[in-house]
């Protein structure tokens, strides 16, 4: 069985972790092995871009595992970014990043949200209340979170797949399994 595949028959923890990660695979080759122009390659009537979608998605992963599990301060350069300004800033500034640094950005963050959730799904399972909902004086549950970032990677998976099939007609579904 590939790595990214879900168990056939796991947990409801097992299930939803190797969905979130599947799409996190699926993306990850979608946007893999690009130079800056590749990463940086638009479609007509759109400011999306791999770059862009992989800076934002390190930014969501980050977002969802901080200020809305545990209400701390997001990492940088989440916490020093100027979104009142630039409200789409990760958008924007992915088109001066490095091939490099975009990959890297991307990699370290969803390594440390994996290690994140784990921790919190240790502390409290996927019933336990996390921050997002206590300004509104409602419940949240990290199964929430997860949900919500597995429906983050559902869209931008799907643009991801259009985008690399314009730049070099690469397709698919999954990664190929590993020779």
């Amino acid at each position: 069985m590939p790595p990214w595949e879900p168990p056939f028959a796991g947990s409801e923890v097992e299930h939803l972790l190797g969905a979130i990660d599947r799409q996190r695979a699926t993306f990850r080759w979608k946007a893999a092995d690009l130079d800056a122009a590749g990463l940086a390659f638009r479609l007509p009537a759109s400011d999306l871009s791999l770059g862009g979608l992989l800076k934002h998605l390190a930014w969501a992963e980050d977002l969802m595992f901080t200020r809305k599990l545990d209400g701390s301060s997001q990492h940088e350069p989440w916490a020093s970014a100027p979104f009142a300004d630039e409200p789409n800033w990760e958008f924007e500034s992915a088109r001066s990043d490095t091939p490099e640094a975009l990959y890297r950005l991307y990699d370290e963050q969803v390594e440390r949200s994996r290690a994140t959730v784990a921790a919190a799904l240790e502390a409290g399972g996927l019933d336990q209340i996390v921050a997002l909902g206590r300004e509104h004086g409602i419940s949240v549950t990290l199964r929430r979170l997860l949900f919500d970032l597995l429906e983050e990677y559902g869209r931008h998976t799907g643009h991801a797949d259009l985008l690399r099939e314009a730049i070099d007609g690469r397709t698919g579904e999954d990664p190929p399994w590993p020779t």
